[in-house]
């Protein structure tokens, strides 16, 4: 746990520095995503879903989980054998020395994922249910947990299989979540799963000016990757304690692998051989680029140019099929069009190229222009989707763990396909990226002949050439039903907060819940992503914003009867609950990690599903109306996603010293949520708690 003053200061630098050890924000730093039972395609459901509506989809996306259940007893016998990802010997280290099996030796310090105490676990779920569901519900809720509870009965029964599976496995979690979360996920990537990152506007709007920042950027991946390779990452610290840095080693050289029931995924980097190439993505065509001389030694940036205009002039027109736009489509859909598509030797063989590289580029057309104002939510549709498929989604391999998007019109940023890791790795990538374009070319290199880029090949079909307009059409439509409100909040950023002596995160989702309730006269169930990387192969668990001292405080803020030193106690007691709870969820004791391995382990076991987890408040409790995510980074960008549900919204936010970007996702389909309000009510909301503050004396600490 950080020390108090670490708290205060939330430190932010990710960014790889001459150090072998950086300090990491607390806890709140993943990503966006739920699990499967805490997403829908936004067409099922129109408008606001009522609590029994949102049961009955609830329990119809509950049944995919049974079809898994083979799936899940091969992960439970191979829990053993967890595999870490060793880095691969590409490239000599050039900055650090280098320590042989420093990641291994790191990695093996760690300790394993604890199994929270069931009866701890039950209390809390009780807890969390108080703001969120009505009295009624709540009692009837206190019984079947009781009743799950007693000793001998089912609850202790899975409780331990699941303390037997922790004892054998590396992370008793990991391998389940993955499956479960991402892996047999069937709705698209796009939207639904990989998030996107907006990076600052750059200046340019020309070819030139384009080739040569993606030549900038790729040299500044290669030399990240350089540290990845040579072990002389800097390892990240959280208050003292080591953190896992597995998920590094998985960005780069993966991918996703779609299949007809279930995906998988892909490192390359474990091969004796690791890739050494990227694809390039121009106009729909695709083309391998090697990035290393036959020395071992990576391309400078004039190369790197020089092979990047060769790309752009051998792809001038647009491709009539374009074939990437497949891996946006339904994921048992684009499975059966995949496997239809790699019967062809070419394709299969163009495919794996693609699957093998270490990361894309996507040299973007621009998109329309919009106004400034307007500008950064455009940009996150482009990151997100790519526009529909007049603009740039075909221009994308979304199935790709890193793809780096770059706009003729200086738009750029990232979409990254999420199975293999939340956003800390990434951001830490990008940070280091977006400081090693701003270095000065001072050295210009030797022209030496350099073979052309392979443009990869596909035949298509009559039966590919149907599945493409298929896929044309499915993003169309979801690229309509999304709505995106990007906005700088420009009032104040982490500085206030901590002037009060209060979390900056904590202050903000408390921001969160007041906004919420102000648009709905209603509390939801609230999601923030947690950091497990204090345990080895740790992922991310779930911090439950609304809890009953943020209800208090948001149900007297508006309430004229109620004094302004009364007000700020209980903003203050819902600041330090949602701190509290952060500290418990780093500390592998929240609840729903848990609650969803005692799901599983009962799966596992073949028995009936404890009336529990058929219950109406656990429906309600994982229909998370406000999925959210703190992803802060040096660089001052922003990362995005969609919401989770249907009636619900997707909000990313980075909090900079002097102000805070947010992103705000709904889907059109619902009357109910409107992004731009939900910025407005957000920006509103934490306006009134400053001046509340400011207002009060006894608040001025």
């Amino acid at each position: 746990m950080a020390d108090a003053a670490s708290e205060r200061c939330w430190p932010v630098a990710f960014v790889a520095s001459a150090t072998p050890e950086r300090q990491v924000p607390v806890g709140v730093t993943s990503c966006c995503q739920l699990p499967f039972e805490d997403q829908t395609p936004s067409r099922q459901i129109s408008g606001a879903a009522s609590p029994a509506a949102r049961v009955v989809w609830f329990w119809g996306r509950f049944g995919q989980i049974t079809s898994t259940m083979t799936a899940l007893a091969f992960l439970a016998r191979a829990a053993g054998k967890t595999g870490m990802a060793k880095p691969s010997r590409l490239v000599k280290p050039v900055a650090l020395t280098r320590i042989p099996g420093r990641y291994l030796a790191h990695q093996e310090s760690l300790p394993k994922l604890p199994v929270p105490a069931l009866k701890q676990t039950c209390d809390r779920y009780l807890a969390a249910l108080e703001p969120i569901v009505d009295s009624e519900e709540l009692q009837h809720t206190k019984e079947l947990v009781d009743e799950f509870q007693m000793p001998g009965g089912v609850g202790e029964r899975l409780q331990k299989g699941l303390e037997r599976r922790a004892h054998k496995a590396n992370n008793w979690l990991s391998d389940w979540w993955l499956q479960v979360a991402y892996l047999d996920y069937r709705l698209p990537v796009v939207i639904h799963s990989s998030p996107g990152v907006v990076l600052p506007r750059l200046e340019f709007n020309d070819r030139q000016g384009q080739m040569r920042y993606a030549a900038k950027l790729i040299a500044g991946v290669l030399d990240f990757k350089s540290m990845i390779d040579n072990e002389t990452l800097p390892l990240e610290y959280l208050g003292g304690k080591p953190l896992c840095m597995n998920q590094y080693y998985q960005v780069l050289s993966s991918c996703r692998i779609p299949g007809t029931k279930s995906d998988s995924v892909v490192n390359h980097a474990r091969n004796k051989r690791p890739p050494t190439h990227i694809t390039v993505v121009h106009n729909y065509q695709f083309f391998v680029l090697d990035v290393y001389n036959s020395d071992c030694t990576p391309l400078t940036v004039d190369q790197l140019y020089l092979q990047l205009e060769k790309i752009w002039n051998s792809s001038l027109q647009t491709n009539k099929e374009p074939i990437g736009i497949l891996t946006s489509n339904h994921r048992n859909s684009w499975g059966k069009a995949y496997h239809n598509l790699i019967k062809d030797k070419t394709n299969k063989e163009s495919v794996r190229a693609i699957q093998k590289s270490i990361f894309t580029v996507c040299l973007d057309a621009p998109m329309p222009r919009v106004s400034d104002e307007m500008y950064r939510s455009r940009a996150a549709v482009q990151m997100l989707h790519g526009g529909g498929s007049r603009w740039n989604s075909g221009n994308r391999w979304f199935d790709k763990t890193l793809q780096f998007i770059i706009g003729e019109d200086g738009t750029c940023g990232v979409i990254y396909e999420h199975a293999p890791a939340e956003g800390p790795p990434i951001v830490a990538l990008i940070d280091h990226v977006v400081e090693y374009t701003k270095k000065s070319e001072m050295v210009r290199t030797p022209m030496v002949p350099l073979p052309m880029p392979q443009k990869l090949r596909f035949n298509i079909t009559p039966e590919i050439k149907r599945d493409i307009e298929e896929a044309k059409q499915n993003m169309n439509i979801m690229v309509h039903d999304l709505d995106v409100k990007v906005i700088v909040f420009p009032h104040f950023g982490k500085n206030v907060p901590k002037s009060y002596k209060m979390s900056p995160d904590a202050f903000i989702q408390v921001g969160l819940q007041l906004a919420y309730y102000r648009m709905y006269k209603r509390c939801c169930a609230t999601y923030e992503s947690a950091s497990l990387r204090m345990f080895r192969l740790g992922r991310t668990d779930t911090i439950r914003s609304a809890s009953i001292d943020s209800a208090n405080f948001v149900k007297a803020m508006d309430d004229s009867a109620k004094q302004n030193q009364e007000k700020v106690t209980l903003l203050e007691k819902a600041v330090k609950a949602h701190r509290s709870y952060t500290d418990i969820a780093i500390r592998g004791q929240a609840i729903d990690r848990h609650l969803l391995g005692l799901k599983l382990q009962a799966i596992e076991d073949l028995s009936a599903l404890p009336d529990i987890f058929m219950d109406t408040s656990y429906a309600v409790a994982n229909h998370y109306n406000l999925s959210t995510s703190q992803v802060p980074a040096k660089t001052d960008c922003v990362m995005c996603f969609g919401p989770v549900v249907p009636d619900g919204y997707g909000v990313c936010y980075n909090p900079m010293e002097q102000h805070i970007n947010f992103a705000v996702s709904a889907f059109n389909s619902c009357a109910d949520t409107n992004a731009a309000r939900m910025a407005q009510s957000l920006e509103d909301a934490l306006l009134d708690m400053k001046n509340l503050l400011e207002q009060t004396p006894k608040a001025k600490l």
